[in-house]
């Protein structure tokens, strides 16, 4: 609050701030903070744990999608184009003996998305069950 000191001829206000309340205040906030930390008990973090990863495939099958959603299954040093309709039996043939199969879908950054959910229903329908999307580029 600004008062006013009489000098000679003229009032004039003090424009000073007076520290002493403000002090006071930050005071008791800290007795207040030094007294109460100590009776704060730390939280426990529920942290998620690690399990058992799932074993690594013994054969991988690659089906590349092409731009013009053409279908090609690539497996150990063999490729053929597949039709959408053959698409089970050729993986089911493919993955015949192999006691942890996996099949990665690579599909061109211009295939539509919808394409690929195509060819992944057909695998599940066919009940493969390890299927993954490849995030490489196909040349």
């Amino acid at each position: 609050m600004a008062s006013t000191v009489s000098r000679g001829r003229g009032r004039r206000t003090i424009s000073e701030i007076n520290m002493v309340p403000f002090i006071d205040v930050m005071l008791v906030l800290l007795i207040i903070f030094m007294v109460t930390a100590p009776l704060i008990t730390p939280s426990v973090i529920d942290l998620p744990s690690v399990g058992k990863a799932a074993k690594q495939p013994d054969r991988v099958l690659q089906l590349v999608v092409a731009k013009d959603e053409s279908l090609e299954l690539k497996g150990i040093g063999s490729s053929m184009p597949i039709a959408l309709r053959d698409l089970a039996a050729a993986v089911k043939k493919a993955q015949a003996g192999a006691a942890n199969p996996a099949v990665v879908i690579s599909a061109d950054r211009s295939v539509r998305y919808e394409a690929v959910v195509k060819v992944m229903d057909t695998l599940q329908r066919a009940g493969v069950q390890r299927v993954g999307l490849s995030v490489q580029l196909v040349n």
